[in-house]
């Protein structure tokens, strides 16, 4: 049954769902069409306000972009890809190769979102590579599946931010004047549970909806090609210059990567376990610069890397714009003023979850989401006597969830892949669906008092 219902959305997607580019722009249309409707925002005020906004984001864009690249180069390295070479072995049936794909993603993503992404697609090609019997689209859908625990991870930009001491956007310091630690929001029960339920079941879920013999799509030769021959490593000229000596210094590489160290065992032993998205991106590149041995070999993999960031660069700007309009009109105060009326004590954190959601797919950046939604998530938790790091956790579950049926994140793995979002949306929709249900029982449980 699980098999027929994925061959639908399949089909689906393939048929009706349009290109990344052209969907972000249908869904600032109807963004607009619905401010127009539900706010007193005329039209002058809905295009300033999204216009503002698609010059409000770049620097989060910029955030975002060296994060993808970073997560991407660092997998690039020697080390990093006998690891996938090693675990690509294990993947040698159709239906393995999904399961250790999706179960690789998760765990990465959860460790760095743009790691995980990068390491689950790199993870499907060589697998795609060794076996011709596994459906391609399926495997990279199983890597993005991943993706859907990010947000409960060391990366998730919600907690991050509420551990940042007189951060903008610290809406609970606001309200409370404290700083909340990641070890009372990532690392508490009520989100531990319901990440190892993701992590162990979406590989149970790719078991069951591997297409059949007859209806796999194979890599293509053209990509197959690339895969085998892409390499990072720049091997040293006959007779090199001294500008060539100095590009192939390992010296230079180690000198400058203990610096890094030197400054990250600084910052944790002053801050403690400060995890802004600023930490991750310098760890990742201190990472990345050390593994890859030689300056020319990391340039050659950051050049390699940047070529997945196109969609994220033309498309960044046009989620800002949509953010921009939605709070510029007030249309993301008012959907999430929906779930907050119907709110009880019980349901409130799984009202949540679902108003994250549904705005996640009009503005699907956490940081974004959290400006959008946050304000009214913590003045409605303090009105009514509710958990506020359990509430914005909630916010951050609904942001990772329904990126499964938005391409925006795909983006990096589908440049990858040579694939387009309706190859792999259908698969990933049944990822919506299992992981919806995990994450509102566990929601409800938690207003419960169970979690």
């Amino acid at each position: 049954m699980l098999r027929r219902l994925a061959s639908f959305f399949t089909y689906i997607m393939r048929n009706y769902l349009p290109d990344a580019y052209l969907f972000a722009i249908l869904l600032t249309f109807l963004s607009a069409v619905l401010a127009l409707i539900f706010t007193d925002a005329g039209v002058l005020k809905i295009i300033t306000s999204w216009g503002d906004g698609i010059y409000g984001i770049v620097a989060f864009a910029m955030q975002m972009i060296l994060i993808l690249i970073t997560g991407h180069a660092l997998a690039l390295t020697p080390a990093v890809s006998r690891v996938l070479v090693a675990i690509a072995a294990i993947g040698d049936t159709p239906v393995r190769a999904g399961m250790i794909v999706v179960f690789v993603g998760a765990v990465c993503s959860w460790i760095n979102w743009g790691f995980g992404l990068i390491v689950s697609g790199l993870l499907a090609m060589e697998i795609a590579k060794r076996n011709r019997d596994v459906d391609f689209p399926y495997l990279i859908a199983a890597g993005y599946s991943g993706f859907v625990v990010w947000h409960m991870g060391l990366s998730a930009s919600i907690p991050l931010v509420c551990a940042t001491a007189k951060h903008a956007q610290n809406f609970i310091e606001k309200a409370t004047g404290a700083v909340i630690p990641v070890s009372d929001s990532i690392f508490q029960a009520f989100n531990v549970v319901p990440l190892l339920l993701m992590i162990f079941t979406l590989p149970l879920l790719y078991a069951l909806i591997h297409p059949k013999p007859e209806d796999v799509k194979r890599i293509s030769p053209e990509k197959l090609d690339e895969v085998k021959n892409q390499t990072v490593s720049v091997p040293m000229p006959e007779n090199p210059t001294i500008a060539q000596r100095i590009d192939h210094s390992y010296i230079i590489n180690i000198i400058f990567g203990i610096l890094g160290v030197i400054y990250l065992i600084n910052h944790f032993s002053k801050k403690g376990l400060d995890l802004n998205l600023n930490i991750v991106i310098f760890i990742f590149f201190i990472a990345g610069v050390l593994l890859h041995g030689k300056p020319v070999n990391y340039v050659n993999a950051i050049a390699t890397a940047i070529r997945g960031a196109g969609g994220i660069a033309l498309q960044f700007p046009l989620y800002g714009g949509i953010q921009g309009l939605m709070i510029g009109t007030g249309l993301a105060k008012v959907i999430a003023g929906w779930f907050v009326a119907i709110s009880t004590a019980q349901t409130f954190y799984m009202y949540q979850f679902w108003a994250g959601g549904l705005i996640n797919v009009f503005v699907p950046s956490g940081g974004g989401q959290w400006a959008v939604q946050g304000p009214i998530t913590v003045e409605a938790a303090r009105t009514m006597g509710i958990d506020m790091v359990r509430s914005a956790m909630m916010v951050a579950w609904g942001d990772q969830w329904t990126n499964m049926i938005q391409p925006f994140w795909a983006l990096p793995l589908l440049g990858l892949a040579g694939l387009s979002a309706r190859d792999v949306m259908g698969y990933t929709t049944m990822t919506l669906l299992w992981s919806g249900v995990i994450m509102s029982v566990c929601a409800l449980l938690v207003g419960f008092g169970v979690l």
